[in-house]
């Protein structure tokens, strides 16, 4: 009975992370799977996939919601804000997303050069 259960929640997982990458594509944020990439860096499905599932999940939203703040990012995903703030800084440094500042305010989006 275990095994069907954690059977049916990869199974809803994996459902779920084909529907967010087909939206990704949809949304002309990620080249289509025949398309090649021109950086080594960039954030493909691979690299998505490689990235540990607390900054896949930050990554993610962020290509869903577009430019976004820790507090838009954090609203989504339901963490604190100070912590997506802290995953958003690390994609940043691994050179994934940018930001930028607007009055007091600092946006995230995902670097449109490597993609």
């Amino acid at each position: 009975m275990i095994e069907k259960e954690i059977i049916e929640e990869i199974l809803h997982n994996l459902k779920e992370i084909n529907a967010k990458l087909d939206k990704i594509i949809l949304n002309g944020n990620m080249p289509y799977p025949d398309e090649e990439i021109n950086s080594s860096d960039s954030l493909d499905v691979m690299m998505l996939l490689s990235l540990p599932d607390h900054l896949r999940t930050t990554a993610t939203t962020l290509f869903e919601i577009g430019p976004a703040t820790a507090e838009d990012i954090a609203e989504v995903t339901r963490k604190e804000r100070a912590v997506e703030s802290n995953y958003l800084n690390q994609l940043v440094r691994m050179g994934h997303v940018e930001k930028y500042r607007e009055g007091r305010k600092v946006y995230f989006h995902i670097n449109n050069k490597l993609c």
